[in-house]
């Protein structure tokens, strides 16, 4: 008599199978997680540091930097101080803060920040931590907070 072989993976065999695999699709997905949360930190970081340079150009060229209701619009980007301007990476419909300080119309320095998602991110320790302010606002300007708490990284720079 001779005996049939079934050549195949048993139940048990495939469930442990589809169970390591699961383990690790849950590793890479939580560490894929982290590098995009690092990676729109450092465009957010990488934003405001050209809008900070589009906005000294734009001083060199006006003798003063835009109104807070100015830094919107198109003239920043049609005068060719910079291409575009950005926005959090988030969604396109969120801006970054700013706010311009002076007398009336002559704004002579601004308060400009983003929110980061990471608030141990080390670039937090080199920023300015500037409190907002209600006094010696241009036209149209509201400052915030640049401090770092618990509930808020903002990583904020003023000329």
């Amino acid at each position: 008599m001779k005996r049939k072989e079934n050549k195949g993976f048993t139940l048990i065999e495939l469930l442990v199978v589809i169970a390591i695999i699961g383990i690790l699709s849950s590793v890479v997905l939580a560490s894929l997680n982290t590098a995009r949360t690092k990676s729109r930190d450092a465009k957010r970081v990488s934003d405001i540091k050209q809008l900070q340079l589009a906005l000294e150009f734009y001083f060199d060229a006006n003798g003063s930097y835009p109104a807070a209701s100015d830094l919107d619009i198109s003239s920043m980007v049609a005068d060719g101080y910079i291409a575009t301007i950005p926005h959090d990476p988030v969604g396109t419909d969120v801006d970054y803060s700013y706010a311009a300080f002076g007398t009336g119309t002559a704004c002579t320095g601004y308060h400009i920040g983003a929110t980061l998602e990471d608030k141990d991110h080390s670039v937090l320790k080199s920023d300015v931590d500037a409190a907002a302010v209600t006094t010696g606002l241009c036209t149209g300007s509201t400052d915030f907070t640049g401090a770092v708490d618990a509930t808020n990284g903002v990583y904020d720079l003023k000329p």
